[in-house]
């Protein structure tokens, strides 16, 4: 159980390393903090800084995603004694981790991201498949109604749509509700402004949904 442990801190830590505070630092000391909506990952970056900066925000955070449910589970920490815990739920539990980590940093005063890219990266690592159908229902949703936050949800949703058919008991539907509930906290105030009809929207991208209402 110290393995896990450890492991589960070391998931954590890597979800530390904010992929907006990164590309902020190198690029002479800018803080999404303190523009736009004052959020830390990539959408905020679109806004604000430009295309460039976001896909660098959002390749960060996506590979840290990846890098910890998929290495930080293989390391073999024999110095901590065994375990009796699957790889396969050591990664899970990883996940969660890193997530939470992207959420809630330790080193920024717990004042994070809302982890959609970190998330993305764990579910393209651990169901691919499952990513493919977020995916879908993430760019239809915008291609529909530009909203960011509601296209996050849509793919929450869809997360434990596709992980409910691998068994409500599995490990694999346990860590998508649990995330899609983290994604719901973090997009709180998005639903009120969504209810409230006042939340921002890429209406560049609200392609499909300007040539229906023609």
């Amino acid at each position: 159980m110290i393995e896990l442990f450890c492991k589960a801190l070391g998931a954590y830590l890597i979800g530390n390393l904010m992929g907006g505070q990164l590309v902020g630092r190198l690029r002479g000391g800018v803080d999404l903090s303190k523009v736009g909506s004052g959020n830390i990952g990539a959408t905020n970056a679109l806004r604000t800084q430009g295309k460039g900066f976001a896909l660098a925000v959002l390749l960060i955070d996506i590979f840290k995603g990846v890098a910890a449910v998929v290495f930080v589970p293989a390391v073999q920490w024999s110095w901590a004694g065994p375990t009796d815990v699957s790889t396969e739920i050591q990664a899970y539990i990883c996940g969660v981790a890193v997530a939470v980590g992207h959420c809630y940093p330790v080193f920024s005063g717990f004042k994070g991201g809302k982890g959609v890219a970190t998330l993305a990266g764990v579910f393209g690592a651990l169901m691919p498949i499952a990513l493919l159908w977020m995916l879908g229902g993430f760019i239809l949703t915008i291609l529909l109604t530009g909203y960011v936050s509601l296209a996050t949800l849509v793919a929450a949703a869809l997360s434990v749509i596709y992980a409910a058919q691998l068994g409500l008991e599995s490990s694999a539907f346990g860590f998508a509700a649990a995330m899609a509930l983290l994604v719901v906290w973090k997009h709180r105030e998005n639903i009120q402004r969504l209810t409230k009809g006042t939340e921002s929207r890429f209406e560049k991208a609200r392609v499909l949904g300007r040539w229906l209402s023609r």
